[in-house]
């Protein structure tokens, strides 16, 4: 009686890199820097609220009705572009 042999084909070190790491270092950097700019734009959000006894006109400030929000929106649009980014380095691969 023959026995079939089998051959395993083992993977490289970039495939497997591929198949347990889905997003590489650039993308992960891309998203560290998308999360601080989100959390300053809260940050410059934040300040002290009007209250019955007295009114408080930073609430309207340019900071916190303007900048904030939109350091906070373009935040979360970079996380975006910085979990779809993919490097040429890996195109070519």
């Amino acid at each position: 009686m023959k026995q079939k042999t089998t051959k395993t084909i083992k993977p490289t070190t970039s495939e497997k890199q591929r198949v347990i790491f889905p997003l590489h270092r650039i993308n992960l950097i891309l998203m560290a820097i998308a999360g601080v700019m989100i959390i300053l734009g809260f940050i410059l959000m934040c300040g002290d609220s009007s209250s019955m006894e007295e009114f408080n006109p930073d609430i309207f400030s340019a900071r916190r009705i303007v900048v904030g929000p939109t350091i906070a929106f373009l935040g979360f649009i970079f996380m975006g572009v910085g979990i779809i980014y993919r490097s040429k380095k890996e195109d070519k691969a």
